[in-house]
């Protein structure tokens, strides 16, 4: 057995072969490349998680055709009570098997599932989702201590360990240790902008841990002013795996390392993402359940913040982002006005959305409009869960109807009303919000989010020690953001008191042009509300202050069906057996084209590409002859799929076709588990 098979962190694979169509048909799995210890840890991963089953293990030695020797084991899982069956190789079962070694696993959930499956499914590159906060350090920067500090962060904060897996089931994956890369710059070699857009657009492999790194940037002289040295700090993060809350956290415990001179005390802090996970597991459901049934936005509601039309800008690719300042005397009459009508300004700012998304759809009477509101997630009853850094809330769906006959203040109290009536219900993630008002799985339920954001301020007993060492530090900025719904709007209070708008769109579904007209809209309303406090003053009134204003548009979405594509990759020799390499959005870059030059063998190899969660009902007859052995390979999520497939050509066909599943990784890690597994396929064929 060669050492690199059972390598912490290596790629898992797994031969299977439906054995039978009945649910109570044994589930039988060979696990390949694993030491003895590593084959009993899976298994016992599996039973502890997996009680409908009896597991049992057993080692099948045997030699390989290239002279190497390495473990075989099966793991046959029994369903316990043949009439409570544990049913078909299910996500959850397909994720407990090919996680890493030794690594705790929890499930994602709600907003960060969706996150993941746009970051490992897109088309856009590796620089969608990734986040920014930079900062100015003014004053000695002892650079060991401030790598070491950053360290020291991560081994106290298990969310700084993390990765993502996402072969079956998402799960976040606990590493025992992760290093935060710090890399120093200086203005000569790399300017600002470039720093910026060059340490995004690298993105990050979502399957290792170290998802923050920060960069330094040294000024100049003359820009850091006469006597004093100055550094600009740049963090940058994936928000599938903090929001920007989470991430100003961990800024915070920084500080408190480098003070304490890189080393934090301690453990792990808790709580943290594990009790967060637990927390979940507890909750009631069914009061969520009641209330998502009826308070989801029902069919025909106004959802768009435009009206459909217009080309998309080919030209600009990625998300988009303006930014507008609504100035503190401002945000105090817009504070006072809302005060004064029972409410607070962000009751005022949905309002305002809403009267948008009202007129977008060119409507005359009354007519319901929905929004996502983004909750932190963080009003919970778990201890200190204001401090846990992560990605714990949702985008939560909130319904008013908007009628221009009524009262304008009694719009604001419904809203405030519906906004409150969401807060304890943060937890629910809308794949649970569409199952429970009877949605269709992946249907939208809106197309813009409002966030406001609230930044935890440093406490002064830090500022003050930072300063008794002759460092003075600003608050942190956000240098980005982007939107999975084609506008989000955010809002946050800058260090003068102002209110600060910031809209993320996507180009591909709105203009340059559209947005900024959106985003002036909605100021020009949140300065035009204060000063119209007559009694009487009604919805259709406000909406008339917008005067001609052109309505903004928005670009219908692709339409998103299910296809597929088949390939020819290698001719193989004649008669040989055919290899299918599946592939579907979050598959590895690069790793059937590794494995194609890697690989030696006389198969046939082809690929089949699906879109959509419709498996194809008989893809792979016309490459079939007489004689053929077919063997599906699945990398991480194409797994699932490659099941599916072999399942049901074994129900049709009598024929039961091999499959091979391996876990997420690099190009590399995951073509070497292949390349392993169909050398087990091809031993059990000699």
């Amino acid at each position: 057995m060669r050492s690199h098979h059972s390598q912490r962190g290596a790629v898992l694979a797994v031969v299977h072969e439906p054995l039978g169509i009945q649910a109570w048909s044994p589930l039988v799995f060979e696990l390949c490349g694993l030491a003895p210890a590593d084959a009993e840890a899976v298994a016992a991963r599996v039973a502890e998680r997996h009680r409908a089953y009896d597991v049992e293990l057993d080692a099948v030695p045997d030699d390989v055709p290239d002279g190497g020797r390495f473990g075989r084991c099966l793991l046959r899982l029994t369903p316990r009570d043949p009439a409570d069956p544990g049913g078909p190789l299910s996500d959850e079962l397909l994720a407990d098997l090919l996680a890493p070694l030794a690594a705790d696993t929890i499930a994602v959930t709600g907003d960060q599932r969706a996150l993941l499956a746009a970051a490992v499914g897109g088309q856009d590159g590796p620089g969608r989702y990734v986040e920014q906060l930079f900062w100015d350090w003014a004053g000695p920067l002892d650079l060991g201590r401030f790598v070491t500090a950053w360290q020291s962060v991560a081994e106290r904060e298990a969310v700084l360990r993390a990765s993502f897996d996402w072969a079956g089931a998402a799960r976040l994956v606990l590493h025992e240790r992760a290093v935060v890369e710090v890399v120093r710059h200086v203005q000569a070699d790399v300017g600002w902008g470039e720093l910026l857009r060059q340490d995004r657009a690298r993105g990050f492999e979502l399957y290792r841990p170290g998802l923050l790194r920060v960069s330094l940037l040294d000024k100049s002289p003359d820009a850091a002013g006469a006597g004093r040295s100055s550094t600009r700090l740049l963090v940058t993060y994936h928000r599938a795996l903090l929001d920007e809350r989470g991430a100003r956290l961990l800024v915070r415990q920084f500080y408190r390392s480098y003070l304490a001179g890189g080393v934090l005390p301690g453990g792990d802090r808790r709580p943290d993402i594990r009790d967060h996970a637990q927390w979940l597991t507890r909750q009631d459901t069914a009061g969520a359940r009641e209330f998502w049934s009826t308070a989801a936005p029902p069919a025909g509601a106004a959802v768009s913040p435009g009206r459909t039309g217009g080309p998309p800008q080919r030209h600009a690719e990625g998300p988009g982002r303006l930014q507008r300042r609504l100035g503190p005397p401002g945000t105090s009459r817009l504070r006072s006005w809302a005060a004064e009508r029972g409410a607070g300004e962000s009751s005022a700012l949905h309002v305002v959305w809403a009267l948008l998304l009202y007129r977008a759809a060119g409507a005359e009477g009354p007519l319901p409009v929905a929004f996502g509101v983004h909750l932190s997630g963080r009003d919970m009853s778990l201890r200190a869960a204001a401090d846990i850094p992560g990605l714990l809330g949702n985008p939560l769906p909130l319904t008013v109807t908007v009628d221009p006959a009524a009262p304008l203040a009694d719009l604001l109290l419904r809203v405030r009303d519906a906004a409150l009536d969401l807060t304890p219900y943060a937890w629910v993630g809308g794949d649970r919000i569409r199952e429970w008002s009877g949605r269709a799985p992946g249907s939208g339920l809106t197309e813009t989010t409002v966030r406001f954001d609230s930044h935890p301020e440093l406490p002064d007993n830090l500022r003050a020690e930072l300063a008794a060492q002759g460092i003075r530090v600003e608050a942190p900025q956000s240098a980005g953001g982007d939107t999975i719904p084609p506008v989000t709007l955010v809002a946050h209070y800058d260090t003068e008191g102002a209110l600060v708008l910031t809209v993320l769109y996507d180009r591909a579904r709105v203009t340059d042009t559209d947005a900024s007209g959106l985003l002036s809209q909605c100021l020009r309303l949140l300065r035009g509300l204060p000063e119209r406090s007559e009694e009487g003053f009604t919805v259709g009134d406000a909406l008339r202050l917008l005067g001609t204003a052109e309505v903004p548009r928005v670009t219908a979405p692709e339409p998103d069906g299910s296809r597929r594509a088949l390939a020819v990759l290698r001719a193989g020799e004649p008669e040989a057996d055919v290899v299918c390499l599946v592939t579907v959005p979050g598959v590895t870059p690069g790793a059937y084209e590794t494995l194609m030059r890697e690989h030696e063998g006389p198969e046939r190899i082809v690929s089949l590409s699906v879109t959509g969660r419709q498996v194809p009902p008989d893809p792979l007859r016309e490459l079939l002859g007489g004689g053929r052995r077919l063997t599906l390979c699945g990398v991480g999520p194409a797994g699932p799929v490659a099941h599916e497939i072999a399942r049901r050509t074994a129900e049709r066909t009598g024929e039961v076709p091999a499959v091979v599943m391996t876990g997420v990784g690099g190009a590399v890690e995951s073509a070497e588990a292949l390349s392993r597994a169909l050398r087990a396929v091809q031993a059990r064929s000699a």
